[in-house]
């Protein structure tokens, strides 16, 4: 058979099968992510030579950029279908998620992993930068839904928008960790100059680029369509395009492009907050990301025949449902105490679904390409363990947790 005909034979049915799949979950319970992570296992183990190759160790640019691409749509995604007013009060259970949850996560799983396998400071803070975001990409189960939706409802908001923030977020401790890496072959790395470039500066580029580009493109869409019909667009792609400008832009500007795809949906997402256009944007960065994912979920179902995960040892296998059922929870708990607002057992619930999944592959990629870590076989086995185990526990439990708690929680909006 012809190697080309079988991949877009594949492509073809796996996005086809999409369109079936959020009505599929909503009735079983079963995330999709599982359904195609298991097609991913059987089309490897029937055409293990008439596809592309799915370790993610062997091609990292092409692992990174295929992970890239799914994150950013999927950023772009989450940020139009967030109908919350920006303001302190609120977004506090999320940017308390971000700040004071996840970087508690990340130091608390580096430590854990360079007691549990000696590994290097380096590898150790890489281990839980990769790990530490919740996922914007697999977490669709527990988002809010489309824009201008007339449920409120504060366990989706915080999982939402703590996912659309906090992969930026993650990406100094990433770039903290290759600079620690290249402390021997570099003696003149500055841990300072990290801070104030890394974190300041290219984060700063970042919510700039984002926010002008999001107000620019809301005035051209809501203001000046109105004056000028040949301005006027209805078109659902313009959110992709943006997307790919925005992020393209940034990273030239060598800006986070997390930060300012996502400043960008919101910016744009509020400028006309009732708009039905913002149903059609959403629409067409919905259905981009799902075809994309399926693509990214078959892949990671091979890669779990390539030996990826032949190195597992029992104490990993502890280590990462000790980050999914104990670390994750404890310190997302432990950051929302403070949010008056928040029922405790939405706290509880929020803090359990940090689910796991793209761009912990894409950290892990963009560092392996950067300097040569040690332990890069752990961190893969261990990583990839830790998406599958998420995929699993998550993807079995988020549609009926949800299910009962918008039932519970969720407040009408007139």
């Amino acid at each position: 058979m012809d190697q080309y005909i079988v991949i877009i034979s594949v492509i073809g049915l796996a996005a086809l099968g999409m369109a079936w799949m959020p009505a599929f979950t909503k009735r079983t319970g079963i995330s999709y992510a599982i359904l195609y992570t298991l097609a991913g296992v059987l089309i490897y183990l029937l055409f293990p030579h008439l596809l592309p190759p799915a370790d993610p160790r062997k091609n990292l640019t092409y692992s990174m950029h295929l992970t890239e691409l799914v994150v950013i749509i999927s950023l772009m995604g989450t940020a139009i279908k967030i109908d919350r007013p920006l303001k302190w009060k609120s977004w506090q259970s999320p940017l308390r998620l971000v700040t004071i949850g996840m970087v508690g996560c990340i130091f608390i799983a580096a430590l854990l992993g360079y007691a549990f396998f000696n590994m290097g400071v380096a590898s150790a803070l890489l281990l839980g930068a990769a790990l530490a975001p919740t996922d914007p990409v697999l977490a669709s189960d527990v988002q809010v839904g489309p824009p201008n939706e007339k449920v409120r409802f504060e366990t989706k908001f915080a999982l939402t928008a703590e996912a659309g923030m906090n992969d930026s977020l993650a990406f100094p401790f990433v770039l903290l960790a290759i600079s620690l890496c290249s402390l021997g072959e570099k003696p003149d790395v500055n841990l300072w100059e990290w801070l104030g470039y890394n974190v300041v500066l290219r984060m700063v580029v970042g919510l700039g680029v984002g926010y002008l580009t999001g107000k620019l493109l809301g005035y051209i869409i809501f203001t000046m369509s109105d004056k000028f019909n040949v301005l006027e667009t209805r078109d659902g792609f313009v959110a992709l395009s943006l997307t790919l400008m925005v992020y393209g832009i940034t990273e030239l500007l060598h800006g986070y492009g997390f930060v300012a795809v996502f400043v960008a949906g919101l910016t744009l997402r509020n400028y006309e907050v009732g708009h039905k256009y913002h149903d059609k944007l959403h629409a067409f960065t919905d259905q981009s990301e799902r075809i994309m994912l399926a693509i990214v979920l078959i892949l990671f179902g091979g890669s779990l025949l390539s030996g990826v995960l032949a190195g597992l040892t029992w104490p990993m296998v502890v280590f990462s449902l000790m980050f999914l059922l104990l670390i994750r929870p404890l310190t997302s708990y432990l950051s929302l105490i403070a949010c008056k607002q928040v029922h405790s057992t939405e706290k509880w619930v929020i803090s359990f679904f940090g689910i796991r999944g793209m761009g912990s592959i894409f950290y892990l990629a963009y560092a392996m390409k950067e300097a040569k870590f040690p332990f890069a076989n752990e961190l893969w086995t261990i990583v990839t363990f830790t998406i599958l185990s998420s995929i699993l526990i998550h993807g079995l439990t988020a549609t009926k947790v949800m299910k009962y708690m918008e039932a519970r929680f969720a407040k009408d909006i007139k």
